[in-house]
C-alpha cells in the first residue's frame, strides 16, 4: 500500500467522526478529574476534617444520617477518596430518593439532594453519552467503546505514515514560522509521537469495553449474582436478622485485612444479604476488587471475591478502569492522564484543521483539470 492510501486511511480514521471522538476524549478528560473538581467547586462535597479525627466506620455514618431523618431507609453508601464525603444513599417519605452528603469525621449532613452528582454526571456523559440502557445494552454505550477501534486505526496508521517517528524523542520540531500548514504538521506529530503509550491504553481499554457491551447484551455473565438467604434458614416469625453491618464490616475485615469499603449495599428483603465492595493493597485494581456478601441470620459470609479468586475476564473487568482513567497512582497519575487527554483532545481537532486544509487545496486542482473538458464539450 502507497504512503499516500495510508495516508488517506489515517484521515479517515480521524475525519468523519472527529466532533464525536473529540466530545468524547474532552468528557473522559474532565471525568478524570471530577473528584477534584468537585471538591473545588462544591464546598458540600468537602469532607473537611481540621481536628484530625480518624474516619468513622460506615455504620456510624449511616446512625448520623438516621438521626437527621429517623424515618429514613438507608439502601447503600458510597466511599470516595478522603477528601470528599461519603455519599448516603437512601428513601423516605418525603423523598423518593435522596444522597446525603456526610463528612466522615465529624458525622455532620452536609447536604441532601435528589439528583446525581457531578462526578456521576460525568462518568456517565463520557460512558455511554446519556443514551438509555435497554435490554442490557446501550446504543450509547456501544458508540463510546466502539471509538477504540477508531484511537487504534489512527494509532496504526500514523506510525506507518510517519516513518523514524522515534526522532520525536530526542530531536523534537515545532516550526513556527513556516506557516499554519507547516507548524499543524508537527504539532499533530509531535504531540502523537509522545502520546504513543497513551493512546494504547486507550485502546485497548476500549476494546475491552466493547466487548463488555457485547457480554451484557448477549447475557454472558462476568460477575456472579450476589446470594439470596436460602429460605429454609429464615425464621417462622417476623424477626431482626441479629447480625448488623458493623458485624458484617468485621468479618469481611478479618477476611481481607487491607480492606477499605467503597459500596456497601444493605438488604433490601429478609433473604437479602450485606453486599461490601472494596479496595486491597493492590493498586491495579478498581475500588470493587473485594467483595463479600455477608448472611445478617447467621452472620458468615456467604459469597466472596478478590485478585486470587478472579477468574479471567473479572481480572480485565477490574483493572480496566483505573487503566483508563488514570487513578492507578492517586493524583499524580490522574494529572498526567488529565494532560494526554487535552492533548488527545488536540489531536482530533488539528488532524481535522490538516485534513480539511488539504480537502479545500484539492478542489482547484481538480476544477483546473475538469476545465479543459468542459471547454470541449461547450466547442462540441
Amino acid at each position: 500500500m502507497s504512503k499516500r492510501l495510508w495516508f488517506q486511511l489515517h484521515g479517515w480514521f480521524s475525519l468523519p467522526i472527529w466532533v464525536l471522538f473529540c466530545f468524547i476524549c474532552v468528557t473522559g478528560t474532565i471525568s478524570v478529574i471530577s473528584h477534584e473538581l468537585t471538591w473545588l467547586t462544591n464546598s458540600e462535597a468537602r469532607a473537611t476534617n481540621p481536628n484530625n479525627l480518624p474516619a468513622m466506620p460506615v455504620d456510624q455514618v449511616i446512625e448520623s444520617v438516621e438521626s437527621a431523618y429517623p424515618s429514613a431507609d438507608v439502601m447503600s453508601v458510597l466511599t470516595y477518596e478522603p477528601y470528599l464525603v461519603n455519599a448516603v444513599i437512601f428513601t423516605d417519605t418525603d423523598k423518593p430518593y435522596a444522597v446525603a452528603y456526610v463528612n466522615q469525621y465529624t458525622g455532620e449532613v452536609q447536604a441532601v439532594n435528589s439528583t446525581i452528582s457531578f462526578i456521576e454526571f460525568m462518568r456517565t456523559l463520557h460512558g455511554w453519552l446519556f443514551f438509555p440502557w435497554q435490554e442490557g445494552y446501550s446504543i450509547g454505550y456501544y458508540l463510546v467503546s466502539a471509538m477504540a477501534f477508531v484511537i487504534l486505526g489512527a494509532l496504526i496508521t500514523g506510525l506507518v505514515i510517519y516513518k523514524n517517528f522515534w526522532r520525536a524523542f530526542t530531536q523534537p520540531k515545532l516550526r513556527f514560522n513556516q506557516g499554519r500548514k507547516t507548524f499543524l504538521k508537527d504539532l499533530h506529530t509531535l504531540s502523537g509521537v509522545w502520546s504513543i503509550w497513551f493512546m494504547a491504553i486507550m485502546a485497548l481499554t476500549g476494546l475491552w469495553y466493547f466487548v463488555q457491551a457485547f457480554m451484557w447484551h448477549n447475557e454472558i455473565d462476568i460477575e456472579e449474582h450476589a446470594p439470596l438467604v436460602a429460605v429454609s434458614t429464615l425464621p417462622a416469625t417476623k424477626q431482626t436478622p441479629p447480625t448488623d453491618l458493623k458485624a458484617a464490616l468485621a468479618a469481611t475485615k478479618a477476611k481481607y485485612p487491607d480492606f477499605k469499603p467503597s459500596y456497601v449495599m444493605l438488604p433490601e428483603h429478609n433473604r437479602g444479604m450485606f453486599n461490601i465492595m472494596g479496595s486491597g493493597d493492590t493498586i491495579f485494581y478498581d475500588n470493587y476488587a473485594y467483595s463479600t456478601s455477608v448472611n445478617p441470620w447467621t452472620g458468615e459470609i456467604a459469597a466472596s471475591k478478590s485478585p486470587e479468586t478472579m477468574t479471567g475476564l473479572q481480572t480485565l473487568s477490574h483493572i480496566t478502569d483505573p487503566l483508563h482513567y488514570g487513578n492507578i497512582g492517586g493524583l499524580w497519575t490522574k494529572v498526567i492522564w488529565f494532560i494526554f487527554g487535552l492533548i488527545l483532545s488536540g489531536m482530533s481537532v488539528t488532524g481535522f484543521m490538516m485534513y480539511t486544509s488539504k480537502l479545500v487545496k484539492n478542489k482547484p486542482e481538480k476544477a483546473r483539470q475538469a476545465a479543459p473538458v468542459n471547454n470541449i464539450q461547450e466547442a462540441n
